[in-house]
C-alpha cells in the first residue's frame, strides 16, 4: 500500500468523520499577523470573486490571465472599491478600502502565463488561487504543487476522472494545503445536515436525487468561419493543453464543450452533491476502501437526449449505484439535468410538504437546483449550493435547529479554512483527498453520458473495468509543454 494510504498518516477532522492527509508538517511556519503571498490565476468570470475578496485575507502579489483587459478590469475593481468603502460606516468595508488603496498605489506583478509567473516570483509567492476555465484547472494547479505553492482551485476541481487523481497525489506527495469552492460546505446548515443525516434524524438514507434545470447546449457542430483573436487575448495560452484549433468566441463558453467544461455536473453538482456524498461517506471508497472481496464497484449508468461527444446533451439523468462502506448501507444517487422525462414529477413529489399549501419553496426549487436526501423517517431537501436546507415534513420536526452545527466544528469560512490550513492547521473540509473523490465520481457521470453500457468503476485503481471505450474517456490528450 501507498505509504501516504497509510491510516496513521491521517487525521480525523473534528469530528467531521473526514480522512484527511496531514499537511502541517510541510507548511513553513507563520506568524499569525503575517499576511501570505498570494496569486490568482484568473481574473475574470468567477475570479471576479477572488479579485474582490483576496485583498481582503491576504497579500494579493500576483495576477495572472490569459486576457490582459481581465486583469486591467481586476485593477478598475480596486479602484472602485476604494472610493466607494472609504467613508464606510462599516469597519470592516474600509479595512477593505485600504487593501484596495494599497493594491493600485503598489500594483501585483501581471502575468498572462501561470508557467511564467511561478518561475519568476518564486518564493515570493506562497500560494495559489485558480479560477481558470475547467480544462485547464489540473495543469495550473499541478504546476504550482510542484513549485511547492498551497492551491485553491475553484469548482470542478478539474475536468476528468484522472486529472482529479492526479491532483491528490500531487498534494500528498508535496503536502501543500489544498480546497476546491464548494462554499456551501462551510456554511452552519451544511454541517448541521451532515449531523442529521449521521445522527439519524431523518432514518435510514434510501436514495438520494440531485438536479439542476440548465441541461447542456448539445451543439452539433463546431463553431465555424473566421474571427480575429482580440488583441489583449493570448489564444494558445487559453487552449492550454487542449488540442490546437482556430480563434472563435464560441469555444470560450466553456460549458458548452466537452473539451473545455464539465456541463452542470461540474458547474453545480460540485455543490449539490456535496452534503450528500460528505455525509453518506461515499468518499470512504476511495480513501478507505474494503479489502478483498469485500471491495464492489460502483456502477454507472445514463440516460440521455442523445449521445453527444462533442457537446452535453440537452437533458440527461445519470444513476450511481453506490456499495456498503463505512456503517453506510449500499444507495443509489440520481442525477437529473434539464428538461429529462418525468423529472419534475420524481422530485416534486419528493420536495413537496403536503402540510404547507402550494409549497412555494419547492415549486421554486424545481425551478433550478437542490437536493433531496431521502430518508425512512423524513427527507432533508436542500438548495443548489446546500447551504441552507429544510426538512420534510416539517411538522414532523418542530424542535430541530436547522442553523449551526452541534458537534462538528464550525468554519471559518471557506476560503480562510485554507489559508488556515496553509499557515499549517487542520486541512480544510474540501481538501484535495475530499474533493478529488468527490470530482471523480461527478467527472464519471460525464462518462457515462457519451456511452450506452453500464459502467463498472474501481475507485482504487482509476478504471472502469468492463468498458475499455469507455475507460478511456477518464482522461485526455495533452498537447506539448502543458502535460500534467
Amino acid at each position: 500500500m501507498n505509504a501516504f494510504l497509510n491510516r496513521r498518516e491521517f487525521l480525523t477532522a473534528s469530528g467531521a468523520g473526514l480522512l484527511i492527509l496531514r499537511n502541517s508538517e510541510s507548511a513553513r511556519g507563520y506568524q499569525a499577523n503575517e499576511r501570505l503571498n498570494l496569486g490568482l490565476v484568473g481574473c475574470g468570470g468567477r475570479g471576479t470573486w477572488f479579485v474582490e475578496t483576496l485583498p481582503r485575507m491576504e497579500n494579493v502579489v500576483a495576477l495572472c490571465d490569459v486576457d490582459a483587459e481581465k486583469m486591467v478590469e481586476a485593477m478598475q475593481r480596486w479602484n472602485h472599491g476604494a472610493r466607494k468603502y472609504a467613508e464606510s460606516p462599516n469597519d470592516w468595508e474600509r479595512r477593505a478600502a485600504e487593501s484596495y488603496r494599497r493594491l493600485t498605489e503598489q500594483p501585483p506583478q501581471q502575468y498572462q502565463d501561470f508557467r511564467v509567473m511561478l518561475d519568476r516570483l518564486g518564493n515570493g509567492l506562497d500560494a495559489v488561487v485558480i479560477a481558470t476555465p475547467d480544462h485547464t484547472h489540473a495543469v495550473a494547479a499541478a504546476a504550482a504543487i510542484r513549485a511547492g505553492k498551497h492551491v485553491f482551485v475553484e469548482k470542478p476541481l478539474t475536468r476528468t476522472v484522472h486529472e482529479s487523481r492526479a491532483l491528490r497525489e500531487l498534494a500528498r506527495e508535496h503536502r501543500v494545503a489544498t480546497s476546491m469552492g464548494n462554499q456551501g460546505t462551510a456554511t452552519g446548515p451544511f454541517r448541521r445536515a451532515l449531523e442529521l443525516i449521521r445522527n439519524g434524524t431523518i432514518g435510514e438514507i434510501r436514495e438520494v436525487h440531485i438536479w439542476n434545470t440548465g441541461g447542456g447546449a448539445d451543439r452539433q457542430q463546431p463553431p465555424a468561419g473566421q474571427v480575429p483573436v482580440p488583441e489583449s487575448l493570448a489564444w494558445d495560452l487559453w487552449l492550454g493543453p487542449a488540442a490546437d484549433r482556430p480563434y472563435h468566441p464560441d469555444w470560450m463558453r466553456r460549458n458548452q464543450w466537452r473539451d473545455f467544461g464539465t456541463c452542470q455536473l461540474g458547474n453545480w453538482g460540485s455543490h449539490t452533491a456535496n452534503l450528500a456524498f460528505m455525509a453518506l461517506k461515499v468518499y470512504e471508497l476511495w480513501l478507505n476502501p474494503a479489502e478483498g472481496e469485500a471491495r464492489r464497484p460502483l456502477r454507472i449508468s445514463a440516460r440521455t437526449s442523445g449521445v453527444n461527444r462533442l457537446s452535453f446533451p440537452r437533458w440527461e439523468v445519470v444513476r450511481w449505484e453506490i456499495p456498503a462502506r463505512a456503517e453506510f448501507p449500499p444507495i443509489v444517487f440520481h442525477w437529473h439535468n434539464g428538461p429529462a422525462p418525468q423529472t419534475q414529477e420524481t422530485i416534486g413529489a419528493l420536495i413537496t410538504d403536503s402540510g404547507i399549501p402550494g409549497d412555494p419553496e419547492a415549486a421554486e426549487a424545481l425551478k433550478f437546483a437542490g437536493a433531496a436526501i431521502v430518508g425512512a423517517k423524513g427527507t432533508i431537501h436542500s438548495t443548489g449550493h446546500n447551504a441552507t436546507f429544510r426538512l420534510i415534513p416539517a411538522a414532523q420536526f418542530p424542535d430541530v435547529d436547522r442553523s449551526r452545527p452541534q458537534q462538528v466544528e464550525n468554519s471559518r469560512g471557506h476560503e480562510q479554512d485554507w489559508l488556515l490550513a496553509c499557515r499549517g492547521g487542520k486541512p480544510a473540509w474540501a481538501n484535495f483527498d475530499y474533493a478529488s473523490a468527490l470530482n471523480e465520481f461527478l467527472m464519471l457521470g460525464n462518462v457515462a453520458t457519451q456511452s450506452e453500457e453500464t459502467l463498472d468503476f474501481d475507485p482504487v485503481a482509476t478504471r472502469i473495468t468492463n468498458s475499455p471505450a469507455a475507460d478511456a474517456l477518464l482522461r485526455s490528450e495533452y498537447r506539448n509543454g502543458w502535460e500534467l
